[in-house]
């Protein structure tokens, strides 16, 4: 086999996925010789961009082969890491990670952040807050972390006040310009805004929808908590394969690509 990026789309059951990925495994042979295979499961925009730039560029001399998994939402990702289908993945900041295991039981370790899709609250209404009226419907994800993090934007900017530590609507504690907040799946955000006078959207799914700065009227800054990190299992957070794509996806090389095709948008991880 030629060394080229694997996808297959994840759109059937955990349990297919391992029927198809486990020649992904770390550790085994990829179709160079002695090179090692690693199978990261990842959105394709940005992460799965990045990859296939590493593979591409960076992978062989290092000694590994990326090959990668391609997912559409958030939330098959992490079962099938977790049942052994994918070596890694990259979609998620740590808040989430933590969330996944605390909810099933699982071990998932983060080795470490490498890059913010910074996300933003977009419109195709309104240019600026300063437009926002009264009553403006809003449309923010329905899984803790990221409504979490849309609710926290909002309250830094002074829209609302929320607890220390908001998941969901409950924390909201004063909402003075009645803001009527539709909780809606990650993945589908983009088209809310069909239906909705702003939508917050992560740089995954904004970029694919033609969402830009341009349509952006509040977003996140380089601080920001919640930058992607490289997950793997327990059992593989020392796996020489997974630990040398760490590294390529922190080199400076990585960090260079992702700046020139996504400069603001995507923010590489400066450590």
């Amino acid at each position: 086999m030629s060394k080229t990026t694997f996808r297959r789309a994840a759109t059937a059951s955990v349990a297919a996925l391992l029927a198809v990925s486990l020649a992904g495994c770390a550790g085994s042979e990829g179709g160079d010789g002695d090179l090692q295979v690693v199978n990261v499961g990842a959105l394709p925009v940005p992460a799965g961009d990045i990859l296939t730039f590493v593979d591409e560029n960076l992978a062989e001399e290092a000694g590994i082969d990326v090959e990668w998994t391609e997912f559409n939402d958030y939330n098959t990702p992490n079962p099938a890491l977790s049942d052994g289908s994918t070596d890694a993945n990259l979609f998620q900041n740590v808040t989430f990670l933590e969330t996944y295991n605390e909810q099933t039981g699982s071990d998932l370790v983060s080795l470490g952040e490498i890059y913010l899709p910074s996300a933003a609250f977009h419109s195709r209404e309104f240019a600026s807050l300063d437009e926002l009226p009264d009553g403006a419907s809003i449309a923010i994800p329905n899984d803790p972390t990221n409504e979490g993090r849309a609710l926290k934007l909002l309250a830094e900017a002074g829209l609302i006040e929320v607890t220390e530590d908001v998941t969901n609507l409950d924390g909201v504690t004063d909402n003075p310009h009645g803001f009527d907040f539709v909780e809606v799946e990650n993945a589908t955000l983009p088209l809310a805004l069909d239906d909705s006078d702003v939508a917050f959207v992560t740089s995954s799914f904004a970029i694919p929808a033609g969402l830009t700065t341009d349509t952006s009227i509040l977003s996140e800054d380089s601080d920001s908590d919640y930058y992607n990190v490289l997950a793997t299992s327990a059992e593989l957070a020392e796996d020489p394969g997974v630990q040398t794509l760490l590294e390529l996806l922190r080199s400076p090389e990585t960090a260079d690509f992702i700046n020139e095709n996504w400069g603001g948008l995507i923010i590489p991880f400066e450590g």
